[in-house]
């Protein structure tokens, strides 16, 4: 017993002090790389990217290029080592002009390091889906191997059921033998058949003297034709309204994430809705100062988000290289709202003038994950919603010059049809 202690005191536990030792520390990595991807997320992924050149450097494989302690004070503090000269520091510098190394002075060295692991844990995350990636041959061979016990399943199913359905069948035979017996032991008990004549006959006698029923027919006629009426009539009234419609898009615009999600106001990318008749298509370039950077490459295993692509395909924008091709070509958006040619409708009139919200006709917006046309838009919806809608004219410019012509009429002033916005160009060209 001595003797096996001993063995246990000499080997077995410093055996079992190192596993603890070893399970400790990758704990210790996995939580490190795990607060180094919120501080990256937060403070490197707008000029930086682990894979792939983006503002900055390439950042995947920088613990083997560069030296600990040197990443430590160039993340700390960038344009102080630029300053004083540092060879590495310089090289940079001069290889990204148009991308100067943000200082970050509030990061501890642990923070940093977190960063460190964050980056080195991303490349053995790839190096392992590689890797993966690369066997077939077992693949193949259990791929095979289940493909055979699923074709002796469906064999043995298959006899299953051929077997089920001969006794089915002889089970029918039974049946119907007995129904012959039984139906030859009392024949005399069966009635005739009516013959097909007869019934004609007597279905086509009750035919006519329900058509000598004046009041009945009367009825009838009065009936369908309020019912065709009143169908022709509602199919009138719908005939150019599209309430709930909701085109495909060429891009999966989402006014849930961008208006509810992260509100951003309507006028950032409808600009036109505050200054003139038309709320106006965003440009591929206003989408541009966000989707320049924001790639949404998290929730695509690294990769960019493929709604995204479409925008740079449009623009023929090379995210590597961050320049525009030749070959551009505008967004083919369909449009949804559409008010016939006879209709004018300002928008600046009822947002900037009366103060109306955008989801007084266009519905819970910010909500929408694809738009659709949530009012009618008729005349009389038009016409409902001006008669109960309260004039607010106290602090508005419009009523406030529409007062001071009225007070001018009073006194007998002189009063223009440029005082009354006469020379608006919307007036006439619409």
């Amino acid at each position: 017993m001595r003797n096996i202690s001993l063995v246990f005191g000499r080997v077995v536990r410093p055996i079992s002090v190192a596993l603890v030792l070893l399970l400790a520390v990758s704990s210790l990595q996995a939580q490190d790389a795990k607060e180094g991807e919120a501080i990256f997320k937060a403070n490197c992924s707008s000029c930086h990217k682990v894979f792939g050149k983006f503002l900055g450097p390439e950042l995947a494989g920088v613990n083997e290029r560069r030296d600990e302690a040197w990443l430590l004070k160039w993340i700390h503090n960038a344009p102080a080592m630029i300053a004083s000269g540092d060879p590495t520091a310089l090289e940079l510098d001069a290889q990204y002009p148009s991308a100067a190394m943000t200082a970050f002075p509030q990061l501890q060295e642990g923070q940093i390091k977190s960063i460190l692991a964050y980056i080195k844990s991303e490349e053995e995350k790839k190096a392992a889906g590689d890797a993966g990636g690369g066997t077939t041959g077992g693949g193949g061979s259990g791929a095979a191997a289940g493909s055979g016990d699923a074709n002796n399943f469906m064999i043995i199913g298959l006899v299953a059921v051929i077997a089920l359905a001969f006794l089915v069948i002889l089970v029918l035979n039974r049946v119907i033998r007995t129904l012959e017996r039984v139906i030859a032991n009392n024949k005399d008990l069966i009635p005739e058949p009516v013959s097909a004549d007869t019934a004609g006959k007597d279905y086509l006698g009750k035919l006519k003297k329900l058509a000598k029923n004046k009041k009945l027919v009367f009825f009838t006629v009065l009936m369908v034709a309020i019912f065709l009426g009143s169908a022709g009539w509602k199919t009138l009234w719908n005939v150019g309204v599209h309430e709930g419609y909701q085109p495909v898009q060429p891009i999966k615009f989402s006014h849930q994430l961008h208006a509810g999600v992260n509100q951003i106001e309507c006028q950032y990318c409808h600009g036109g809705a505050y200054k003139s008749k038309n709320a106006s298509i965003p440009s591929a370039n206003v989408c541009m100062n966000c989707h320049k950077a924001i790639t949404a490459s998290d929730k695509y295993d690294g990769e960019l988000s493929p709604e995204i692509a479409k925008i740079y395909r449009a623009l023929d924008y090379n995210p590597e290289t961050m320049e525009y091709g030749p070959n551009q070509r505008p967004i083919e958006w369909v449009r949804i709202h559409n008010l016939p040619d006879f209709a004018y409708f300002n928008h600046s009139q009822h947002v900037v003038v009366a103060g109306v919200e955008c989801q007084t006709c266009h519905g819970p917006i910010e909500t929408m994950a694809e738009v659709y046309q949530y009012s009618p838009l008729t005349m009389k919806w038009c016409v409902d919603c001006h008669q109960k809608t309260e004039v607010n004219h106290e602090g508005n410019a419009y009523y406030d010059q529409l007062i001071a012509a009225h007070e001018k009429l009073k006194k007998g002033e002189k009063v223009t049809a440029a005082m009354l916005g006469g020379l608006e160009c919307g007036k006439c060209h619409y």
